[in-house]
């Protein structure tokens, strides 16, 4: 298991009474585990978006150039049918 620490975050008052009322309808056991899990999905966005952007950076034509450089060599070794 994951070692926890402790921190102390401040809400607005509308933020916090949406979040108790998502607690007490049951839809998260406590306010700790709702703000977990809602940091968990914004950190997970965060990654994603960060590989949509590094992704958009290639440039197709490079990129297959490269893979077929790199599978030139293998070619050979193939047996023809």
């Amino acid at each position: 298991m994951a070692t926890r620490a402790k921190v102390a975050i401040s809400l607005d008052g509308q933020t916090l009474g949406r979040l108790d009322r998502l607690v007490k309808a049951q839809v998260f056991p406590n306010r700790s585990q709702a703000i977990q899990l809602a940091i968990d999905e914004k950190l997970a966005r965060m990654d994603k978006s960060r590989l949509a952007r590094e992704c958009a950076k290639a440039k197709p034509a490079h990129e297959k150039a490269m893979a077929e450089e790199g599978m030139s060599w293998e070619l050979a070794e193939w047996p023809e049918y």
